[in-house]
Protein backbone atom coordinates (compact mmCIF):
# COMPACT_ATOMS: atom_id res chain seq x y z
CA UNK A 1 0.00 0.00 0.00
CA UNK A 2 0.96 3.57 -0.75
CA UNK A 3 0.26 6.30 1.86
CA UNK A 4 0.96 9.71 0.57
CA UNK A 5 1.02 11.83 4.01
CA UNK A 6 -0.43 15.64 3.82
CA UNK A 7 1.36 17.75 6.33
CA UNK A 8 3.69 15.51 6.95
CA UNK A 9 6.50 17.10 8.38
CA UNK A 10 4.58 18.29 11.89
CA UNK A 11 5.50 16.15 14.81
CA UNK A 12 2.63 14.14 14.81
CA UNK A 13 1.98 13.30 11.12
CA UNK A 14 6.10 13.01 11.20
CA UNK A 15 5.59 10.12 13.83
CA UNK A 16 2.47 8.82 11.84
CA UNK A 17 4.80 8.43 8.90
CA UNK A 18 7.36 6.74 11.04
CA UNK A 19 4.83 3.82 11.79
CA UNK A 20 3.74 3.59 8.77
CA UNK A 21 7.19 2.49 7.60
CA UNK A 22 7.84 0.27 10.10
CA UNK A 23 4.67 -1.48 9.02
CA UNK A 24 6.62 -2.01 5.99
CA UNK A 25 4.10 0.58 4.07
CA UNK A 26 5.07 2.85 0.62
CA UNK A 27 4.85 6.03 2.57
CA UNK A 28 5.81 9.38 0.91
CA UNK A 29 4.31 12.90 1.79
CA UNK A 30 4.30 16.77 1.42
CA UNK A 31 4.18 19.62 3.61
CA UNK A 32 4.32 23.80 3.05
CA UNK A 33 7.46 23.69 5.31
CA UNK A 34 10.08 21.01 4.44
CA UNK A 35 12.87 21.48 6.51
CA UNK A 36 15.04 19.21 9.10
CA UNK A 37 15.46 18.08 11.65
CA UNK A 38 12.20 16.41 10.93
CA UNK A 39 12.55 16.22 6.75
CA UNK A 40 16.26 14.86 7.91
CA UNK A 41 14.85 11.97 9.87
CA UNK A 42 11.89 11.52 7.09
CA UNK A 43 14.62 11.09 4.76
CA UNK A 44 16.55 8.59 6.40
CA UNK A 45 13.70 6.62 6.77
CA UNK A 46 13.34 6.04 2.89
CA UNK A 47 10.34 8.37 2.81
CA UNK A 48 9.96 10.70 -0.36
CA UNK A 49 9.18 14.54 0.74
CA UNK A 50 7.45 17.01 -1.31
CA UNK A 51 7.27 20.74 -1.09
CA UNK A 52 4.14 22.63 -0.78
CA UNK A 53 0.48 21.18 -1.52
CA UNK A 54 0.13 20.93 -5.13
CA UNK A 55 -2.56 18.73 -7.15
CA UNK A 56 0.45 16.42 -8.94
CA UNK A 57 1.65 15.30 -5.70
CA UNK A 58 -1.51 13.42 -5.54
CA UNK A 59 -0.88 11.95 -8.96
CA UNK A 60 -0.21 8.89 -9.90
CA UNK A 61 -3.22 8.41 -7.11
CA UNK A 62 -2.11 7.09 -3.97
CA UNK A 63 -3.79 4.00 -2.68
CA UNK A 64 -4.63 6.53 0.66
CA UNK A 65 -4.13 10.14 1.42
CA UNK A 66 -3.10 10.35 5.28
CA UNK A 67 -4.31 14.04 5.74
CA UNK A 68 -3.20 16.79 8.86
CA UNK A 69 -5.63 18.88 10.50
CA UNK A 70 -3.31 21.90 9.56
CA UNK A 71 -5.04 21.26 6.07
CA UNK A 72 -8.59 22.75 5.18
CA UNK A 73 -10.74 23.66 2.41
CA UNK A 74 -9.45 25.74 -0.06
CA UNK A 75 -5.83 24.19 -0.15
CA UNK A 76 -5.02 22.81 -3.54
CA UNK A 77 -4.46 18.88 -2.41
CA UNK A 78 -7.67 19.05 -0.62
CA UNK A 79 -9.41 19.79 -3.16
CA UNK A 80 -7.73 17.82 -6.01
CA UNK A 81 -8.54 14.70 -3.51
CA UNK A 82 -11.96 15.74 -3.51
CA UNK A 83 -12.44 15.91 -6.48
CA UNK A 84 -10.40 12.99 -8.02
CA UNK A 85 -12.76 11.06 -5.28
CA UNK A 86 -9.13 9.71 -3.47
CA UNK A 87 -9.46 7.50 -0.80
CA UNK A 88 -8.55 9.59 2.28
CA UNK A 89 -8.76 9.47 6.44
CA UNK A 90 -7.38 11.52 9.48
CA UNK A 91 -4.02 10.56 10.90
CA UNK A 92 -5.86 9.81 14.26
CA UNK A 93 -8.25 7.71 12.68
CA UNK A 94 -5.61 5.85 10.56
CA UNK A 95 -3.88 5.04 13.64
CA UNK A 96 -6.90 3.80 15.45
CA UNK A 97 -7.59 1.92 13.40
CA UNK A 98 -4.53 0.10 11.61
CA UNK A 99 -2.58 0.22 15.01
CA UNK A 100 -3.90 0.52 18.15
CA UNK A 101 -6.88 -1.30 17.89
CA UNK A 102 -4.66 -4.62 18.32
CA UNK A 103 -2.98 -2.73 21.50
CA UNK A 104 -3.19 -1.76 24.94
CA UNK A 105 -3.13 1.72 24.91
CA UNK A 106 -2.31 4.45 27.24
CA UNK A 107 -3.31 7.80 26.61
CA UNK A 108 -1.72 11.36 27.91
CA UNK A 109 -4.34 14.27 27.76
CA UNK A 110 -4.47 17.63 29.47
CA UNK A 111 -3.87 21.00 28.43
CA UNK A 112 -0.41 21.19 29.94
CA UNK A 113 2.21 18.26 30.41
CA UNK A 114 1.33 16.01 28.05
CA UNK A 115 4.57 15.32 25.95
CA UNK A 116 6.26 15.30 29.42
CA UNK A 117 4.16 12.98 30.87
CA UNK A 118 3.74 10.36 27.94
CA UNK A 119 7.57 10.42 27.56
CA UNK A 120 7.97 9.81 30.74
CA UNK A 121 5.15 6.92 30.81
CA UNK A 122 6.98 5.09 28.12
CA UNK A 123 10.45 5.55 29.49
CA UNK A 124 9.19 3.98 33.05
CA UNK A 125 7.82 1.02 30.78
CA UNK A 126 10.47 0.81 28.91
CA UNK A 127 12.93 0.62 32.02
CA UNK A 128 10.69 -2.56 33.01
CA UNK A 129 11.42 -4.37 29.84
CA UNK A 130 8.45 -3.75 28.71
CA UNK A 131 9.71 -1.80 25.21
CA UNK A 132 6.34 -0.35 24.73
CA UNK A 133 5.38 1.50 21.35
CA UNK A 134 4.65 5.17 21.58
CA UNK A 135 3.97 8.11 19.47
CA UNK A 136 5.09 11.36 21.59
CA UNK A 137 4.71 15.56 20.59
CA UNK A 138 8.64 15.63 20.76
CA UNK A 139 11.63 13.69 20.45
CA UNK A 140 12.11 12.29 24.22
CA UNK A 141 16.03 12.08 24.62
CA UNK A 142 15.89 8.72 25.97
CA UNK A 143 14.37 7.07 22.69
CA UNK A 144 16.07 9.56 20.32
CA UNK A 145 12.59 9.40 17.96
CA UNK A 146 9.40 10.40 18.76
CA UNK A 147 7.53 6.86 17.24
CA UNK A 148 7.91 3.76 16.95
CA UNK A 149 5.88 0.49 17.37
CA UNK A 150 7.81 -1.38 19.38
CA UNK A 151 7.58 -5.44 20.41
CA UNK A 152 5.22 -5.39 23.59
CA UNK A 153 1.03 -5.22 23.80
CA UNK A 154 1.77 -1.47 25.12
CA UNK A 155 1.46 1.81 23.42
CA UNK A 156 1.37 4.99 25.18
CA UNK A 157 0.32 7.81 22.90
CA UNK A 158 0.06 12.03 23.23
CA UNK A 159 -3.81 12.07 23.12
CA UNK A 160 -4.69 15.96 21.82
CA UNK A 161 -8.15 17.50 22.48
CA UNK A 162 -7.65 19.67 19.32
CA UNK A 163 -9.31 18.86 16.11
CA UNK A 164 -9.03 15.63 14.11
CA UNK A 165 -9.18 16.93 10.33
CA UNK A 166 -11.19 19.76 7.99
CA UNK A 167 -13.81 16.61 8.00
CA UNK A 168 -13.70 15.57 11.63
CA UNK A 169 -13.96 18.27 13.75
CA UNK A 170 -14.21 15.66 17.17
CA UNK A 171 -11.26 16.18 19.32
CA UNK A 172 -8.06 13.84 18.17
CA UNK A 173 -8.03 11.47 21.42
CA UNK A 174 -11.91 10.21 20.68
CA UNK A 175 -9.72 7.86 17.96
CA UNK A 176 -7.38 6.10 20.84
CA UNK A 177 -9.77 4.10 22.64
CA UNK A 178 -7.41 3.45 25.58
CA UNK A 179 -7.61 1.43 28.12
CA UNK A 180 -5.23 3.50 30.86
CA UNK A 181 -6.25 7.28 30.20
CA UNK A 182 -4.30 10.11 32.04
CA UNK A 183 -6.65 13.30 32.51
CA UNK A 184 -3.43 15.64 33.65
CA UNK A 185 -5.45 19.07 33.75
CA UNK A 186 -7.98 20.96 31.78
CA UNK A 187 -8.15 25.07 31.18
CA UNK A 188 -9.50 27.06 28.86
CA UNK A 189 -7.27 27.17 25.29
CA UNK A 190 -7.73 26.88 21.23
CA UNK A 191 -9.71 29.45 21.32
CA UNK A 192 -9.74 29.13 17.17
CA UNK A 193 -11.55 25.94 17.76
CA UNK A 194 -13.71 25.62 21.30
CA UNK A 195 -15.44 29.01 22.33
CA UNK A 196 -15.73 27.90 25.78
CA UNK A 197 -13.96 25.93 28.59
CA UNK A 198 -17.27 23.95 28.57
CA UNK A 199 -16.55 23.22 24.71
CA UNK A 200 -13.10 21.72 26.25
CA UNK A 201 -14.94 19.56 28.78
CA UNK A 202 -17.68 17.59 26.29
CA UNK A 203 -14.70 16.44 24.73
CA UNK A 204 -12.83 15.04 27.73
CA UNK A 205 -15.84 13.44 28.87
CA UNK A 206 -16.06 11.70 24.99
CA UNK A 207 -12.84 10.17 26.01
CA UNK A 208 -14.23 9.12 29.15
CA UNK A 209 -16.99 7.66 27.86
CA UNK A 210 -14.57 5.04 25.39
CA UNK A 211 -12.22 4.11 28.25
CA UNK A 212 -13.93 0.61 28.95
CA UNK A 213 -14.96 -0.72 32.71
CA UNK A 214 -11.67 -2.78 33.31
CA UNK A 215 -9.48 -0.07 32.13
CA UNK A 216 -8.48 2.71 34.35
CA UNK A 217 -8.78 6.53 34.54
CA UNK A 218 -6.19 8.34 36.37
CA UNK A 219 -7.06 12.06 37.47
CA UNK A 220 -5.79 14.71 38.91
CA UNK A 221 -7.11 15.56 42.20
CA UNK A 222 -6.51 19.19 42.14
CA UNK A 223 -8.27 20.30 38.90
CA UNK A 224 -11.88 21.01 39.42
CA UNK A 225 -13.49 20.92 35.94
CA UNK A 226 -11.62 17.21 35.92
CA UNK A 227 -14.36 16.19 38.65
CA UNK A 228 -16.75 18.35 36.86
CA UNK A 229 -16.09 16.04 33.45
CA UNK A 230 -16.46 12.89 35.41
CA UNK A 231 -19.48 14.11 36.83
CA UNK A 232 -21.19 13.81 33.50
CA UNK A 233 -21.04 10.25 34.04
CA UNK A 234 -18.16 7.52 34.58
CA UNK A 235 -17.99 3.93 34.00
CA UNK A 236 -14.16 3.36 34.76
CA UNK A 237 -12.14 2.65 38.18
CA UNK A 238 -10.57 6.14 39.02
CA UNK A 239 -7.66 6.67 40.47
CA UNK A 240 -6.08 10.02 41.44
CA UNK A 241 -3.02 12.10 42.01
CA UNK A 242 -1.73 15.38 43.42
CA UNK A 243 0.27 16.79 46.27
CA UNK A 244 -2.26 18.13 48.06
CA UNK A 245 -4.72 15.56 47.57
CA UNK A 246 -5.40 12.49 45.72
CA UNK A 247 -4.73 8.66 45.95
CA UNK A 248 -1.06 9.10 44.92
CA UNK A 249 1.05 11.87 46.23
CA UNK A 250 4.00 13.56 46.53
CA UNK A 251 5.83 15.07 49.08
CA UNK A 252 8.56 17.81 48.03
CA UNK A 253 12.07 16.81 49.57
CA UNK A 254 13.49 19.42 47.41
CA UNK A 255 11.74 22.87 47.09
CA UNK A 256 12.24 22.77 43.54
CA UNK A 257 10.68 19.09 42.76
CA UNK A 258 14.30 17.59 41.73
CA UNK A 259 13.69 15.09 44.83
CA UNK A 260 10.34 13.92 46.27
CA UNK A 261 8.51 11.24 48.05
CA UNK A 262 5.86 9.07 46.49
CA UNK A 263 3.06 7.52 48.33
CA UNK A 264 -0.66 5.99 47.23
CA UNK A 265 -3.53 5.65 49.59
CA UNK A 266 -1.35 7.82 52.61
CA UNK A 267 1.43 4.47 52.04
CA UNK A 268 4.94 6.06 51.24
CA UNK A 269 6.35 3.79 48.75
CA UNK A 270 10.27 5.37 47.89
CA UNK A 271 12.06 8.74 46.95
CA UNK A 272 12.41 9.58 44.00
CA UNK A 273 15.16 11.98 42.16
CA UNK A 274 15.88 13.07 38.94
CA UNK A 275 16.99 16.29 37.06
CA UNK A 276 13.92 17.96 36.20
CA UNK A 277 12.56 20.49 38.26
CA UNK A 278 8.80 22.33 39.27
CA UNK A 279 5.77 21.38 40.76
CA UNK A 280 4.53 20.74 37.23
CA UNK A 281 6.75 18.02 36.66
CA UNK A 282 6.44 16.25 39.86
CA UNK A 283 2.48 16.37 39.02
CA UNK A 284 3.14 14.75 35.56
CA UNK A 285 5.90 11.97 37.25
CA UNK A 286 2.49 11.06 39.85
CA UNK A 287 0.15 10.77 36.67
CA UNK A 288 2.93 8.29 34.73
CA UNK A 289 3.86 6.45 37.90
CA UNK A 290 0.15 5.77 38.45
CA UNK A 291 -0.46 4.47 34.62
CA UNK A 292 2.35 2.30 34.59
CA UNK A 293 1.29 0.57 38.18
CA UNK A 294 -2.29 0.24 36.32
CA UNK A 295 -0.75 -2.09 33.93
CA UNK A 296 1.57 -3.61 36.45
CA UNK A 297 4.98 -2.14 36.65
CA UNK A 298 6.20 -2.32 40.57
CA UNK A 299 6.37 1.20 42.21
CA UNK A 300 9.56 1.07 43.09
CA UNK A 301 10.25 0.22 39.48
CA UNK A 302 8.80 3.54 38.19
CA UNK A 303 10.97 5.34 40.97
CA UNK A 304 13.99 4.29 39.96
CA UNK A 305 13.48 5.10 36.35
CA UNK A 306 12.65 8.68 36.50
CA UNK A 307 16.52 9.19 38.06
CA UNK A 308 17.59 8.25 34.01
CA UNK A 309 14.40 10.17 32.57
CA UNK A 310 15.99 12.71 30.44
CA UNK A 311 13.08 15.64 28.95
CA UNK A 312 11.94 16.40 25.27
CA UNK A 313 13.73 18.77 23.43
CA UNK A 314 12.55 22.36 24.03
CA UNK A 315 11.00 21.68 27.60
CA UNK A 316 13.35 24.14 29.45
CA UNK A 317 16.35 22.70 27.32
CA UNK A 318 19.44 24.34 28.75
CA UNK A 319 20.89 25.24 25.14
CA UNK A 320 23.99 27.28 26.31
CA UNK A 321 26.27 28.77 28.72
CA UNK A 322 28.51 31.99 28.92
CA UNK A 323 30.11 33.29 32.01
CA UNK A 324 27.55 32.01 34.02
CA UNK A 325 24.44 33.02 32.14
CA UNK A 326 22.28 30.01 31.53
CA UNK A 327 19.80 30.03 28.16
CA UNK A 328 17.19 28.18 27.94
CA UNK A 329 14.60 27.15 24.83
CA UNK A 330 11.15 26.37 26.34
CA UNK A 331 7.95 25.29 24.38
CA UNK A 332 5.54 27.30 26.55
CA UNK A 333 2.16 27.86 24.93
CA UNK A 334 -0.58 28.78 28.10
CA UNK A 335 -0.28 31.40 30.77
CA UNK A 336 -0.73 28.31 33.51
CA UNK A 337 2.62 26.56 31.58
CA UNK A 338 4.44 29.94 31.75
CA UNK A 339 3.61 30.36 35.15
CA UNK A 340 4.52 26.80 36.44
CA UNK A 341 8.09 26.38 35.06
CA UNK A 342 9.36 29.94 35.81
CA UNK A 343 8.07 28.79 38.97
CA UNK A 344 10.40 25.90 39.39
CA UNK A 345 12.72 27.95 37.78
CA UNK A 346 13.01 30.37 40.71
CA UNK A 347 12.68 27.64 43.21
CA UNK A 348 16.28 25.96 41.88
CA UNK A 349 17.93 29.19 41.85
CA UNK A 350 17.00 31.10 44.16
CA UNK A 351 17.99 34.97 44.07
CA UNK A 352 19.19 34.78 40.83
CA UNK A 353 17.83 37.05 38.06
CA UNK A 354 15.74 35.53 35.48
CA UNK A 355 14.67 37.34 32.21
CA UNK A 356 12.50 35.74 29.47
CA UNK A 357 12.03 36.66 25.85
CA UNK A 358 8.58 35.95 25.11
CA UNK A 359 6.99 35.52 21.61
CA UNK A 360 3.07 34.81 21.35
CA UNK A 361 2.81 32.05 18.96
CA UNK A 362 -0.06 29.67 20.16
CA UNK A 363 -2.98 30.20 17.92
CA UNK A 364 -4.92 31.32 21.28
CA UNK A 365 -2.23 33.66 22.45
CA UNK A 366 -2.12 35.29 18.73
CA UNK A 367 -6.33 36.30 19.57
CA UNK A 368 -5.33 37.69 22.45
CA UNK A 369 -7.47 34.83 24.26
CA UNK A 370 -4.73 35.01 27.33
CA UNK A 371 -3.72 38.37 27.11
CA UNK A 372 -4.98 39.16 30.47
CA UNK A 373 -3.09 36.17 31.98
CA UNK A 374 0.02 36.37 30.71
CA UNK A 375 1.33 39.76 33.24
CA UNK A 376 0.50 37.68 35.93
CA UNK A 377 1.71 34.54 34.84
CA UNK A 378 5.59 36.27 34.60
CA UNK A 379 5.66 37.23 38.14
CA UNK A 380 8.76 35.40 38.70
CA UNK A 381 10.77 36.75 36.13
CA UNK A 382 12.65 39.88 36.95
CA UNK A 383 12.77 41.57 33.16
CA UNK A 384 10.39 40.13 30.00
CA UNK A 385 10.92 41.43 26.19
CA UNK A 386 7.61 40.50 24.51
CA UNK A 387 7.58 40.33 20.68
CA UNK A 388 5.02 42.42 19.03
CA UNK A 389 5.32 41.67 15.57
CA UNK A 390 3.35 44.34 13.60
CA UNK A 391 1.02 41.21 12.30
CA UNK A 392 -0.32 40.55 16.10
CA UNK A 393 -3.74 41.78 16.10
CA UNK A 394 -3.68 42.81 19.74
CA UNK A 395 -1.75 45.65 21.49
CA UNK A 396 0.59 43.82 23.10
CA UNK A 397 0.63 47.34 25.61
CA UNK A 398 -1.06 45.72 27.86
CA UNK A 399 0.73 43.17 28.96
CA UNK A 400 3.99 44.80 29.08
CA UNK A 401 2.12 47.94 31.28
CA UNK A 402 0.82 45.57 33.93
CA UNK A 403 4.48 44.53 33.85
CA UNK A 404 5.46 47.73 34.94
CA UNK A 405 9.27 48.45 34.82
CA UNK A 406 9.76 44.29 34.08
CA UNK A 407 8.42 44.97 30.68
CA UNK A 408 9.43 46.04 27.31
CA UNK A 409 8.18 44.90 23.61
CA UNK A 410 9.90 44.00 20.58
CA UNK A 411 8.90 44.43 16.71
CA UNK A 412 11.11 41.53 15.55
CA UNK A 413 13.16 38.70 16.90
CA UNK A 414 16.30 39.87 16.22
CA UNK A 415 15.22 43.47 18.32
CA UNK A 416 14.34 41.27 20.99
CA UNK A 417 17.38 39.64 21.19
CA UNK A 418 19.65 42.47 20.96
CA UNK A 419 17.30 43.28 23.97
CA UNK A 420 18.22 40.39 26.22
CA UNK A 421 21.79 40.27 25.27
CA UNK A 422 21.80 44.83 26.64
CA UNK A 423 20.09 43.32 29.86
CA UNK A 424 22.02 39.93 30.68
CA UNK A 425 24.46 40.10 33.47
CA UNK A 426 26.76 37.26 34.56
CA UNK A 427 24.83 34.98 36.76
CA UNK A 428 21.58 35.41 35.26
CA UNK A 429 19.15 32.83 33.46
CA UNK A 430 17.46 33.62 30.54
CA UNK A 431 14.46 31.53 29.11
CA UNK A 432 12.89 31.83 25.35
CA UNK A 433 9.14 30.79 25.57
CA UNK A 434 7.35 29.80 22.35
CA UNK A 435 5.71 27.11 21.05
CA UNK A 436 6.61 28.15 17.58
CA UNK A 437 10.30 28.12 15.97
CA UNK A 438 11.33 31.35 17.34
CA UNK A 439 13.79 32.35 14.10
CA UNK A 440 15.62 29.88 16.06
CA UNK A 441 15.89 32.99 19.22
CA UNK A 442 17.65 30.71 21.92
CA UNK A 443 20.53 29.29 20.07
CA UNK A 444 21.20 32.41 18.18
CA UNK A 445 21.04 34.45 21.88
CA UNK A 446 23.62 31.99 23.13
CA UNK A 447 25.72 32.23 20.08
CA UNK A 448 26.07 35.87 20.50
CA UNK A 449 26.21 35.84 24.22
CA UNK A 450 29.50 33.53 23.71
CA UNK A 451 31.04 35.75 20.95
CA UNK A 452 30.58 38.58 23.17
CA UNK A 453 31.81 37.47 26.43
CA UNK A 454 34.97 35.90 24.74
Amino acid sequence: MRLHILGICGTFMGGIAALARELRLDVEGSDANVYPPMSTQLEQLGITLKQGYKAEHLQPPPDLVVVGNALSRGNAAIEHLLDARLRYVSGPQWLGETLLAQRRVLAVAGTHGKTTTTSLLAWILDSAGRDPGFLVGGVPANFGVSARLGSSDDFVIEADEYDTAFFDKRSKFVHYRPSVAILNNLEYDHADIFPDVAAIQRQFHHLVRIVPGNGRLVVNAEDERLAQVLAMGCWTPVETFGIDAGDWRARLLAADGSAFAVSHQGRELGEARWTLSGRHNVMNALAAIAAANAVGVDVADSIAALATFRNVARRMELVGEARGVHVYDDFAHHPTAIATTLAGLRAKVGAARILVGMEPRSNSMRMGAHADELAPSLADADAVVFLQRPELPWDAAKVVDALGGRGAAAPSVDALIESLLRAARDGDHVVFMSNGGFENAPRRFAAALAAARA
